[in-house]
């Protein structure tokens, strides 16, 4: 007997990527993802890099790309960062990134409330806004907000972005430490690098620290720590990781990813601190994860 999970696409006509389909323990349902493993043989670049590693994606007109939304709106932003082979088993929210088991939690029960304006974070128990022109992606496991696609200057092939902001656990990013302050000291080398380094920019020269400083978050006491980064290849830019605990699931850290070009096509440092601070809890969220007192 087959146990609930996802599986080989039994309809797959053999044109374009093997897929997989969510088998609900008695039927197959309508749910589709490309392999992880498949996804990450082929990265497909998302400006200022960011994106955050997340974990969930889905496969659109052959392409591999973040945050499938269930919203029916764009499906996706092309992602930097692979995803790790297995999705991390997260402490208080349903099994999230497409392993086998936890008691048939299927994708329909793993994606997250949609909010007018907002990019919801589901696992994170977050809402970010979505500044007017920019994009926000939602998702079972991470979160995004974009603005200014173009083609990377290493690679015109690839797709950047003049700004992003992402979300995800920190487990899911393979952050390790227990503290606000350990967290951001710890992510902003490894998101610059995703963001700025590599052949898309020839790697980064030096960086400059401009703010190491404790903040408040959603009601919770936060770390960030921001750079502006030099490249070799195109332009030069800001990176900034900020954690802090998740509003609603106990014993979690939230990791924020952003990164800004700096060119006057990009948008102004005052916008990421106006997306800082309208982080909220995600509506609908608390009931049944170990939300904090």
């Amino acid at each position: 007997m087959t146990p609930p999970g996802w599986h080989p696409d039994p309809g797959h006509s053999g044109i374009g990527p093997l897929q997989e389909r969510w088998w609900d323990g008695s039927r197959w349902t309508d749910q589709l993802r490309i392999p992880p493993a498949t996804v990450r043989r082929r990265r497909i670049r998302i400006g200022a890099g960011i994106a955050a590693g997340i974990v969930v994606l889905a496969g659109v007109g052959g392409g591999a790309y973040l945050l499938g939304d269930s919203s029916g709106d764009r499906t996706g932003t092309s992602a930097t960062a692979p995803a790790p082979s297995q999705s991390p088993r997260l402490p208080g929210v349903p099994d999230g990134g497409g392993q086998d088991g936890g008691g048939g939690q299927g994708p329909d029960q793993q994606m997250p409330q949609t909010e007018e304006g907002y990019a919801t974070d589901a696992a994170s128990g977050i809402s970010i806004p979505v500044p007017e022109g920019w994009t926000g992606q939602s998702g079972p496991i991470g979160a995004g907000v974009t603005t200014g696609e173009y083609a990377c200057p290493g690679d015109e092939a690839q797709t950047c972005v003049r700004g992003g902001v992402f979300s995800a656990p920190a487990q899911a990013l393979e952050v390790e430490a227990t503290t606000a302050k350990a967290a951001a000291e710890a992510d902003i080398e490894t998101n610059a690098e995703e963001s700025y380094g590599e052949k898309i920019y020839g790697g980064i020269t030096s960086h400059e620290q401009l703010k190491s400083e404790a903040v408040t978050v959603a009601g919770q006491k936060g770390y960030l720590v921001r750079w502006k980064v030099v490249t070799k290849n195109g332009d030069d830019g800001y990176v900034e990781s900020l954690a802090f605990p998740s509003p609603n699931v106990k014993g979690m850290l939230v990791v924020v990813r952003s990164g800004f070009d700096i060119n006057a096509k990009a948008p102004k440092l005052s916008v990421l601190d106006d997306i800082t601070k309208g982080i909220k809890e995600a509506e609908g969220a608390g009931s049944g994860s170990g939300r904090t007192a």
